[in-house]
C-alpha cells in the first residue's frame, strides 16, 4: 500500500497548503534571479558610466565642466526614455561663500502605468579644483576604482542611471512616476538647489538619495544638521593712546556677546554651538571699530535651529557698550535629516533584500555627520528618505585615495531595482 494512504485525512489540505506556499515561494525566486543576473550584466556599462563621469571635472564653482557633465546625465536619461530638462537655478539661499554663478541640476521623469511616486537623487559636483584630475585619474586597482570625485558622488549619478536602465531591460513601469534629480552644487550647501529638491520630494513616497554607504554600505536614516551663526559689531575707532574714550571699543562688545552666548549648547539633545573665528581691530593703537565672530552649529532636529536662532537674536539686545550696533545672521547650511517610521519599514526591507544575496545590511538612525541633500528633500514630504544608497567606498575629498568598492555594485543595483519595484506593485508598503 502507497505511504500517503497512511496520511490522516484531515491532514492532507494541511500538505496541501504547504506544498503551495513552497511553490510560490519557488515561483517566485527565477525573477529574483533574472534580476540578479541583469545586475551582473549591468556591471561594467555602470564602469564605463563612471569612467565618462570621473574624466569630466566638475568642482562647484566649475560652471562650465558641470554644464558638461549635465549634459552627459542628461543625454543618457533621454536614451533611457525619461522626459529630461537641464534646470538653471532661479531661487538661490545665498551663504556667506555662495559663488556668483551656480551649476544646473538635471531632472528627469519617467511615467509608468502604477500610482506609487518614487525619487532618485546625488550629485554631480565635487570638492576639486580644475586641473586636478590629472593627479587622479580614473583607475581599475583589483576590487577598487579610483578617481577624481569618484565616491563623492559621481558613483551615485553612475548607479541611478544604470538601476533605470535595469528596469528598462526588465521592462518594468509599474511606478507611478519614478523621478532623477541631479544637482550641481551640494558640495556648497545646495545654495542654488535646496528649494527644489525639497519642492521635488513633497509628495514623493520614497526618496532614495544615493550619496556613498561608506566602507561597509550602511543606510542612514538621520544626519546632524549644520548651522553657521556670523556676528558683526560696529564701534567707533579713536586714538588708544591719547584719547580711548572717544572710541567704541567693537573687540570689547565682541567679547561681551560671544561670553554671553557661550553655553547655549544643548549636548543631551545633539545641539551644539562653538565660537571658531574671530577679528578685530587694524592696529595696535588704534580702538578698533569692528569686530566680527563665526560660529559653528549642529543640530539633531529641525525646531532646535529655529530655536537656536531665535535665543541668539535675543541675546545680542544685551550690550556691554550702549553706542554700539550688534547684528546677528545665521544660516541653516543643512537642516538635520530626522529618521521616521516610514523610512524605518523601508530601510528594513532593504535588509531582507540583502539577505536574498547572503549578505547583511547595516542601517544607522542615530545622526552621524552631517550635510546631505537627503535631509531637505525631507522637509515637507511625509514618506521615506534614505541616505547612502551609493557605492561602498573610501577618501572621499582625498588628494589620492578616493575609490569604490567593484563588489557593492551589482548587490547595489540590485537592492535599488527590487526596492523600486516592490514598493511600485505594494510588496514594500
Amino acid at each position: 500500500m502507497p505511504r500517503s494512504h497512511f496520511v490522516p485525512a484531515l491532514a492532507r489540505p494541511l500538505i496541501a497548503s504547504l506544498w503551495l506556499a513552497y511553490a510560490a515561494t519557488m515561483a517566485h525566486a527565477e525573477p529574483i534571479a533574472d534580476i540578479h543576473a541583469l545586475a551582473q550584466k549591468e556591471q561594467q556599462p555602470l564602469l564605463d558610466t563612471l569612467r565618462d563621469l570621473v574624466n569630466i571635472e566638475s568642482g562647484s564653482k566649475d560652471v562650465e565642466g558641470l554644464n558638461r557633465i549635465a549634459e552627459r546625465v542628461a543625454g543618457q536619461l533621454k536614451q533611457l526614455g525619461g522626459t529630461v530638462e537641464i534646470l538653471q537655478p532661479t531661487d538661490v539661499y545665498r551663504l556667506d561663500d555662495t559663488p556668483e554663478k551656480i551649476g544646473p541640476a538635471v531632472h528627469a521623469v519617467f511615467k509608468g502605468s502604477g500610482s506609487k511616486k518614487i525619487m532618485l537623487i546625488a550629485h554631480m559636483d565635487t570638492v576639486y579644483l580644475k586641473g586636478m584630475l590629472k593627479d587622479q585619474p580614473f583607475r581599475i586597482d583589483g576590487d577598487k576604482a579610483y578617481g577624481l570625485g569618484i565616491a563623492d558622488d559621481k558613483q551615485g549619478v553612475a548607479l541611478i542611471l544604470h538601476s533605470v536602465a535595469l528596469l528598462q531591460k526588465l521592462g518594468f513601469r509599474d511606478y507611478g512616476t519614478l523621478t532623477v534629480l541631479t544637482n550641481g552644487d551640494e558640495e556648497i550647501s545646495s545654495p542654488g538647489w535646496r528649494s527644489s529638491i525639497t519642492s521635488f520630494a513633497s509628495d514623493q513616497d520614497v526618496v532614495f538619495s544615493f550619496e556613498g554607504g561608506g566602507t561597509d554600505g550602511t543606510l542612514r536614516l538621520a544626519t546632524s544638521g549644520i548651522g553657521s551663526a556670523y556676528l558683526t559689531v560696529q564701534g567707533k575707532s579713536s586714538h588708544a593712546g591719547s584719547r580711548p574714550e572717544g572710541g567704541v571699543n567693537a573687540l570689547y562688545e565682541l567679547s561681551h556677546q560671544v561670553l554671553q552666548m557661550k553655553d547655549l549648547s544643548k549636548p543631551e539633545q545633539g545641539l551644539k554651538l562653538n565660537w571658531t573665528v574671530s577679528k578685530a581691530g587694524t592696529n595696535r593703537n588704534v580702538i578698533p571699530a569692528e569686530a566680527t565672530a563665526q560660529a559653528d552649529a549642529r543640530a539633531l532636529k529641525v525646531a532646535d535651529f529655529d530655536e537656536l536662532e531665535k535665543t541668539l537674536q535675543e541675546k545680542i539686545k544685551n550690550h556691554l557698550l550702549p553706542e554700539s550696533k550688534v547684528d546677528l545672521k545665521f544660516e541653516v547650511r543643512r537642516p538635520p535629516l530626522e529618521a521616521n517610521d516610514a523610512s524605518r519599514r523601508v530601510a528594513a526591507y532593504g535588509k531582507t533584500i540583502y539577505q536574498e544575496l547572503g549578505l547583511s545590511l547595516k542601517v544607522d538612525e542615530k545622526a552621524t555627520g552631517g550635510g546631505t541633500d537627503a535631509a531637505f528633500a525631507a522637509l515637507r514630504t511625509k514618506g521615506a528618505v534614505v541616505e547612502g544608497m551609493g557605492l561602498s567606498g573610501f577618501g572621499a575629498h582625498s588628494n589620492d585615495a578616493e575609490y569604490v568598492q567593484l563588489s557593492s555594485i551589482v548587490p547595489r543595483l540590485y537592492l535599488t531595482t527590487r526596492m523600486i519595484m516592490d514598493l511600485s506593485t505594494g510588496k514594500l508598503k
